[in-house]
Parts: structure tokens; C-alpha cells; sequence
């Protein structure tokens, strides 16, 4: 499988766990990056950040800015859109887990 479609795929995931921790509390770029890496998800701020901003964009996610330690940190919640097409992942990712488990 080449790269490209690899890396495909797995946006789709990563899009999903993004989604399910911004619905479980406010998160924020570099500790979804830390929460990823722990998963096997090795990504950039640069990688990162426009999936975010993607996400916003598409009205998945909601920005708020707040002061810490005196600098802006950005912080993304689900939207009830967002909060919908996470419960449909969930759904089609346990039907395909049931199907594809060994």
C-alpha cells in the first residue's frame, strides 16, 4: 500500500480521535499531539494544526482562546454537528471492527 493511501486512511482515524477527546473536554494542539503520539500517530505541529483548522472550517470543531502563562492557547470543542458525525464513526467503526477482527 502506498503512502499516500496509508496516510489517507489514517487522517480518517486520527480525525475520529480528535473529534472523541474534544467531545469528552476542551483540547488543545500540542497535548492532541502528545495524546497521538501515545497511539502510534507521529505527527507535526505542522501536520496538525490545518487538520484542526479543516475540522473548525467544516463546523466539526469550535475554537475558544484562552490566556496561560501569558500567551493564547487555543482550545477545540465538538459542535452538536461534530458531536453527531462522532456517533455515526463510532457506529460504522464497531460494525467494521466486529468484521475485520480476528
Amino acid at each position: 500500500m502506498s503512502d499516500r493511501v496509508l496516510r489517507k486512511l489514517f487522517l480518517g482515524f486520527i480525525q475520529i480521535h480528535i473529534l472523541h477527546h474534544a467531545n469528552e473536554k476542551p483540547i488543545f494542539g500540542l497535548w492532541m499531539l502528545e495524546e497521538l503520539k501515545e497511539h502510534g500517530y507521529d505527527l507535526s505541529a505542522g501536520t496538525l494544526y490545518p487538520i484542526l483548522h479543516n475540522m473548525e472550517a467544516n463546523g466539526l470543531l469550535i475554537k475558544t482562546e484562552q490566556k496561560v502563562d501569558g500567551k493564547v492557547r487555543k482550545y477545540y470543542s465538538t459542535t452538536a454537528k461534530g458531536q453527531m458525525l462522532l456517533e455515526e464513526a463510532r457506529t460504522k467503526a464497531y460494525e467494521l471492527f466486529k468484521e475485520i477482527k480476528k
